[in-house]
């Protein structure tokens, strides 16, 4: 029985160019393609975080605003509410 031995190298081969189609390096595959795709990735980052920070601090100053037991915080947090709700009108 003759067994077909394996080639490592074919092998490595088949997967080396099965890796270089992939769409991480097909989409970076330049420089200024690269710098592109980082920029836009950064601001969607950075918008994210901002639009997520305003919706959580409007929702902790909504519900702070509520505390009436503890005045000097609900005193600020309807301060706070009332802003926001000039702000959108």
């Amino acid at each position: 029985m003759s067994e077909k031995k394996p080639d490592p190298l074919a092998d490595l081969l088949i997967e080396v160019k099965r890796l270089n189609r992939h769409s991480y390096l097909v989409n970076n595959a330049t420089i200024l393609r690269m710098i592109f795709y980082q920029v836009l990735r950064g601001l969607a980052f950075g918008l994210g975080s901002v639009m997520g920070a305003t919706i959580l601090v409007s929702a902790v100053a909504y519900f702070l605003s509520g505390m009436n037991f503890i005045p000097v915080l609900g005193d600020w947090a309807a301060q706070i509410a009332d802003q926001i709700q000039s702000n959108q009108n």
